[in-house]
């Protein structure tokens, strides 16, 4: 998928049947007490089973002070919730750089004018050279990207 907008999120991803039994799955084990819920260790367990890394302090208080002050931790419901949007962040991010290495084809780490001109010629032929060039210093604009 392209986006024709800079800034443009995919639209809302849907796990499959297999994968969001696996999110139950290991959210009935990291509940070790059965409690119906997970305590902010067992979510960072759950989330290093899952996405392979421990989430940071600042991750864990975001979740946590996301999650209703009235129960005791993170309900069924609302990790399957975060995990969907997790999932959904990080496809997104692939997704940016695979596009990203299809356009760097000298494998330098950035992007070149004429990278930009070769890549929108194969997939928008159409696109007349100054539209490319407009996008291109757009970019560079960015106060992200190096000069």
């Amino acid at each position: 998928m392209f986006f024709s907008q800079a800034g443009a999120r995919p639209r809302m991803w849907e796990a499959s049947p297999s994968e969001y039994k696996k999110w139950v799955e290991v959210f009935k084990a990291c509940d070790e007490e059965n409690k119906g819920c997970l305590s902010r260790e067992n979510f960072k367990v759950a989330v290093v089973m899952l996405f392979g890394y421990k989430p940071s302090k600042i991750e864990a208080d975001a979740v946590m002070s996301s999650v209703d002050p009235n129960t005791s931790g993170i309900l069924l419901k609302e990790f399957l919730d975060i995990v969907r949007k997790k999932k959904e962040a990080q496809l997104y991010r692939n997704e940016i750089r695979h596009i990203f290495t299809a356009f760097d084809r000298h494998y330098r780490g950035y992007l070149t004018l004429e990278d930009f001109k070769k890549a929108f010629k194969q997939v928008a032929p159409k696109l007349s050279e100054r539209i490319i060039l407009e996008v291109f210093r757009w970019r560079r604009e960015l106060p992200h990207c190096p000069g």
